[in-house]
């Protein structure tokens, strides 16, 4: 069977020191990506310029997807950056989650068809995000992290033997900044439903549609893990219109989203 081709999609908005981070950290991947696109969700010519170095300089494809600023609309952005990639395989990344060493070699080798994947990801603390890069090793950053007060989750960037692995159509925990679809999934179910904006549920939306599908979560522990840098919390004015749209979404049929990627596919 060949090697599924991947594409990383990393969602972004006036963070280019961050990003350049996150980038940096897909290009020295066990595994790197065969393209890295960034879903641009209107940023400013300083995030254009960080991109516009690593496109210069980098061996892996990296694309910018940008649309005018006109508010949160990450389903939108991710749309666009769905209908640009070439990968038969998408991992879901934001500006603010550095990837561990393996991420992407772990996504595709626990990909299956019938699934989507789940990962987990670590929260730093506000003085060790000013500084945080994965080249230390995961053993340090785990010391990194305790110190930080973030023991509990800290254990997540700890490799074990086996992973664990668990299966459902929940919609707990589901986060968008570590997950990962077969583009030909996404597709079929029209991608992220635009009619969210603002912060909040437009990926858990995205998720009882594909279960409707017939497609299963995967949750994969210990393996797959990103580190989430700290940062203030998104305006969240939005997010009870969003609930109600998830909600809406439970109680209906839909598998086709009427406001998707459609628009955008060639």
């Amino acid at each position: 069977m060949n090697r599924l081709t991947s594409s990383v999609i990393i969602s972004t908005y006036n963070r280019p020191s961050y990003l350049e981070r996150v980038v940096s950290g897909y290009l020295g991947q066990t595994l790197p990506p065969d393209e890295i696109i960034i879903a641009d969700d209107g940023s400013t010519e300083s995030t254009a310029a960080v991109i516009s170095n690593f496109q210069k300089a980098a061996r892996t494809p990296v694309r910018h997807v940008w649309h005018e600023d006109l508010g949160f609309r990450l389903a939108a952005i991710r749309n666009r950056a769905i209908a640009a990639s070439s990968g038969d395989y998408l991992i879901f990344a934001d500006d603010d989650a550095v990837p561990s060493a393996q991420f992407v070699e772990d996504h595709l080798r626990y990909a299956e068809k019938g699934f989507f994947i789940q990962g987990h990801r670590v929260m730093l603390g506000s003085a060790i995000s000013s500084t945080f890069v994965m080249n230390e090793g995961y053993f340090m950053n785990v010391a990194l992290l305790s110190v930080a007060g973030k023991a509990g989750n800290a254990l997540n960037a700890l490799r074990p033997p086996f992973p664990v692995i668990r299966r459902s159509q929940s919609l707990k925990a589901i986060r968008g900044c570590n997950m990962s679809f077969f583009r030909s999934d996404l597709i079929e179910v029209n991608g992220f439903n635009e009619d969210f904006t603002g912060w909040g549920k437009e990926d858990s939306e995205l998720v009882v549609r594909l279960y409707r599908k017939g497609i299963w979560r995967k949750d994969l522990k210990f393996r797959a893990c990103c580190f989430h840098l700290h940062h203030d919390n998104y305006d969240r004015g939005n997010l009870e219109r969003n609930i109600n749209l998830l909600e809406a979404a439970q109680k209906d049929n839909t598998i086709y989203c009427r406001n998707g990627v459609d628009k955008y596919l060639i």
